[in-house]
């Protein structure tokens, strides 16, 4: 069974917010997920726990945090408190640090930092101990809850491979068929040789869509999100040389000029211009209902799990009523 999950920025007022995820329960989503960027946005870890108490069953967590911000210790505490007042409704995904570390002039965290952050709050988040600065540290009020899962984001074979070996799955940024066969080849191999079973993986894969048949419209809703993922990619040349990553993930970048923080997630950002309209339609989600149930299928195909809107083209009531009376149902 596919899961579906909504991802709703922090923007205020976060009673806009709390409504956004209630119409998601209602219409069948499982998760709904936030932005971790305090420069840019509101505190999600407000909102998480507003939203929690304003609803009944569905999941609730960050997409993503990171360990550089929210430090480790903190991070798996907050989770784990949550974990407390609503068992099994808490999940936990975790990248290096993209828009909340450049904001304030900080990098992504390193690739061992990010390795030993993921393991601690792991660990430390369901009541088992973990080491830091060599002391073993435990929150014992947290064992005997409920496990909560952590997902970690990354294109790059470094980052997948923790993935593999450390995490209950992975975050993939973009709906391009070829691209998450790639990112979850890296990641099974990883798990394989880390002798975990390859596949108890969940992919999640999250992407904007649009309803409609009008594409022309559609891909100029959506141009800011390829533009996104491309200051991952800028990143992982900067550590691999091109050839060893899927050209489809490269290529579009040829045309890139610059990246507007302060239009992160926009509509409209000027910095999506160079986006092309093939990318569009490979990373995203556009088309007629039967058009998202055939590529969705794809995913399904392919072992993911859960597929997770971003909920940021507009329409979002709209969008999200669609998908619960039109494509959840066909894949209950």
């Amino acid at each position: 069974m596919l899961k579906f999950g909504a991802t709703i920025l922090p923007d205020p007022p976060c009673s806009r917010f709390v409504e956004l995820v209630q119409l998601a329960e209602e219409c069948g989503f499982d998760a709904a997920w936030t932005y971790d960027s305090h420069i840019l946005w509101q505190d999600g870890a407000v909102f998480i726990p507003t939203a929690l108490a304003a609803t009944e069953r569905i999941q609730l967590g960050f997409c993503v945090t990171n360990p550089g911000t929210r430090e480790p210790t903190t991070s798996a505490s907050y989770h784990a408190t949550l974990n407390s007042m609503y068992p099994g409704r808490i999940v936990n995904a975790i990248g290096r640090g993209d828009s909340a570390r450049r904001t304030i002039g900080y990098a992504p965290v390193t690739v061992g930092e990010f390795r030993r952050s993921v393991v601690l709050i792991r660990e430390l988040m369901n009541g088992r101990p973990g080491t830091l600065n060599d002391m073993e540290i435990t929150l014992e009020w947290a064992a005997g809850l409920p496990e909560i899962p952590i997902y970690v984001a990354g294109y790059g074979p470094m980052v997948l491979g923790i993935a593999g070996s450390e995490a209950d799955g992975v975050i993939i940024q973009l709906a391009d068929l070829d691209i998450i066969d790639w990112i979850m080849d890296q990641a099974r191999a990883a798990a394989a040789e880390a002798g975990r079973d390859p596949a108890a993986l969940e992919p999640i894969v999250c992407a904007p869509v649009v309803l409609g048949e009008d594409r022309a419209a559609a891909r100029d809703l959506v141009r800011w999100f390829p533009a996104m993922v491309s200051n991952h990619v800028v990143d992982l040349l900067k550590r691999y040389d091109q050839s060893q990553l899927p050209p489809t993930l490269t290529e579009y970048l040829q045309r890139r000029e610059f990246y507007d923080y302060s239009e992160h997630s926009r509509i409209g950002a000027a910095h999506g211009s160079f986006v092309d309209d093939e990318t569009c339609d490979r990373f995203c989600i556009l088309g007629s209902v039967d058009d998202h149930v055939e590529k969705l299928q794809a995913m399904v195909d392919r072992g993911v799990r859960q597929f997770n809107i971003y909920l940021m083209t507009g329409s979002q009531e709209e969008t999200l009523r669609a998908y619960g009376e039109q494509i959840i149902p066909r894949f209950r």
